[in-house]
């Protein structure tokens, strides 16, 4: 899950990124705990088990086996092989992050091109940005399990007023082997050019950019598509996966604190802890873990262009299933909750007065001070009803020169 900790972090201060290590929600603790405390109760077990139950034959058995794994775990090529696997994700999720469609700018491009304030117009309007929206809804149905969750089924998403009940028997109408999420756009299109033979659209150049954006909208709804279908290859992930679980499999035996009575090299001291190599675990499976999360027949076939359910209403929400209730998105900018003591929110406007006490002063006076003609000054504040003003004080540059009062 991607947490936005951009506020907390705007100020470069003392231990502002330390509190972001004891952050659980969205955390590499919240990730990987579980494997964390495997990892820990196997490595206690051998522990336990090479101190207490083995016999003195058994023991140097088991400490030649920990020294040939200590020996040769290093020809496992950790780094490469999982820096390479997770830039190859990073870039992946990067990827399907910039590839969202937005509406935005298909919107803005409906707005300006399809004219009319009477009511056909702002059906038209209304209409190809719903059926525009209702492809980006069916094509996250199909990648999302969030958003498969917030609508079920097709029922639900004509409940929110992405579709008519009459689109939706034409929806299910098509037969085809593939995603249908294309179809909408496709009545997009027919929905625009009988814009353009009514005169909504005035112009072919218009029609052409409301094409091209359209085409750009589509274009990110079928690359998100395609990044659904077509996985990182599969004997990546299992050549990492093997990679690094075999690792620390290993690393089960050969980091084990052995009898320093016995005098191997390396091994003076014991600990009975590891905190090396519980920092290693942390970190390569952290990282592995991370890595693993990033017509034919259609021609002019539109269906009846009616009001969307929300028609009469200025301001409404799209339904939430019950399934993600809690999942409302709140996020408004990182900076949207921040509070101001009174009197820090008000306006401070600038009257310049200058050495005579004139406070209407000429633009030219402005450019002046920009100049390096005039300098600036500060004077003492004045509080006015409500607000407060400051006034600044225009006097000539050079101070030996003398006042033209």
């Amino acid at each position: 899950m991607t947490v936005s900790y951009t506020l907390e972090v705007a100020n470069a201060k003392f231990g502002g990124f330390s509190k972001l290590l004891f952050r659980w929600r969205g955390s590499i603790y919240k990730l990987l705990y579980k494997e964390f405390l495997v990892f820990c109760l196997l490595y206690s077990f051998f522990s336990v088990f090479y101190r207490f139950f083995l016999t003195e034959k058994q023991q140097l058995l088991f400490e030649n086996v920990a020294l040939y794994c200590d020996q040769f775990t290093n020809f496992i090529p950790m780094s490469f092989v999982l820096g390479f696997y997770v830039t190859l994700a990073f870039n992946r999720w990067w990827g399907q992050y910039t590839s969202f469609p937005l509406p935005d700018n298909l919107m803005m491009v409906v707005s300006g091109n399809v004219h009319g304030l009477d009511e056909r117009g702002r059906l038209l309007r209304r209409t190809l940005m719903r059926y525009a929206n209702l492809s980006s809804v069916l094509i996250l149905r199909s990648i999302s399990t969030r958003v498969r969750r917030r609508f079920p089924t097709l029922e639900q998403v004509v409940d929110a007023g992405f579709m008519t009940p009459l689109e939706h028997r034409q929806l299910d109408g098509l037969s085809s082997d593939f995603n249908k999420y294309w179809m909408p756009l496709t009545w997009f299109t027919n929905l625009a050019s009988r814009a353009r033979q009514e005169g909504r659209i005035r112009d072919d150049v218009a029609l052409r950019l409301l094409m091209d954006e359209l085409n750009n909208y589509r274009g990110k709804c079928s690359l998100l598509f395609h990044y659904d279908w077509i996985s990182i290859p599969l004997v990546y992930t299992q050549v990492v996966t093997l990679a690094v679980y075999s690792f620390f499999g290993f690393c089960l035996i050969s980091r084990q604190f052995l009898n320093p009575e016995k005098g191997y090299k390396g091994h003076q001291l014991d600990l009975y802890v590891p905190v090396f190599t519980l920092l290693q675990f942390f970190f390569y499976a952290g990282w592995l873990k991370v890595s693993m999360l990033a017509v034919d027949d259609m021609h002019q076939n539109l269906p009846p262009t009616e009001k969307d359910k929300f028609w009469v209403e200025r301001y409404f929400s799209v339904p939430y299933s019950t399934a993600t209730e809690t999942l409302r998105p709140t996020f408004m900018g990182s900076t949207y909750d921040i509070s101001f003591e009174s009197g820090q929110a008000v306006s401070m406007p600038f009257v310049y007065k200058d050495e005579c006490g004139d406070v209407d002063r000429k633009m030219k006076d402005v450019s002046l001070v920009r100049d390096r003609q005039l300098k600036v000054s500060p004077l003492p504040t004045e509080r006015g009803e409500g607000q407060f003003k400051v006034a600044v004080e225009l006097i000539q540059a050079n101070d030996n020169e003398q006042s033209s009062c």
